[in-house]
């Protein structure tokens, strides 16, 4: 083997010195890097693991949200119904109320109108009886006693109302 270049003794020590150094690089270098590695692979794990428990928490609290979501506008369809409601209750009310009020207005004008109308009925007899009676005296041309005057135009008066309805 020497024709080949191989010296034995060579060899040995190169074989003696790759072992030592392999069983160096083993010791020092291959074990720290393999707990480095697994150290590595494990916070990898936990953060895989933590990533999905956070995903996770995050569909339940978006299914939560999306929940509270279609409640508040059920809660707010509710509100608005109930506002409606209310909006149309109380202008039936004013509606009423006015109603009320111009009923009672127009009773009080008719009222109103009907004693101006008796007022002034009342105005015209009187005036009718001074003129009667104005008529009268100077047809006589002596003064007789108003109230016998007076109780004779109102009886014709009467009578006249009776004949002729309610003028």
């Amino acid at each position: 083997m020497a024709e080949l270049g191989f010296h034995w003794p060579s060899l040995l020590v190169y074989l003696v010195n790759f072992t030592l150094l392999l069983a160096i690089l083993y010791v020092v270098g291959y074990k720290p890097i393999l707990r480095i590695l697994n150290q590595r692979t494990e916070r990898i794990r936990g953060s895989l693991e933590e990533a999905e428990q956070i995903r996770a928490e995050s569909e339940a609290r978006q299914e939560e949200m999306k929940r509270e979501l279609d409640q508040a506008r059920q809660e707010g369809q509710v509100l608005i119904t109930q506002a409606r409601e209310l909006a149309d209750r109380y202008r039936d009310e004013e509606r009423q109320k006015a109603k009320v009020e111009a009923e009672a207005f127009l009773t009080r004008a008719r009222s109103d109108i009907e004693r101006e109308r008796d007022n002034a009925i009342e105005e015209v007899r009187q005036q009718f009886a001074d003129l009667a009676m104005t008529a009268a005296e100077r047809v006589v041309e002596r003064s007789l006693d108003k109230d016998a005057h007076r109780e004779v135009i109102e009886k014709v008066l009467q009578e006249s109302s009776k004949i002729g309805g309610n003028g």
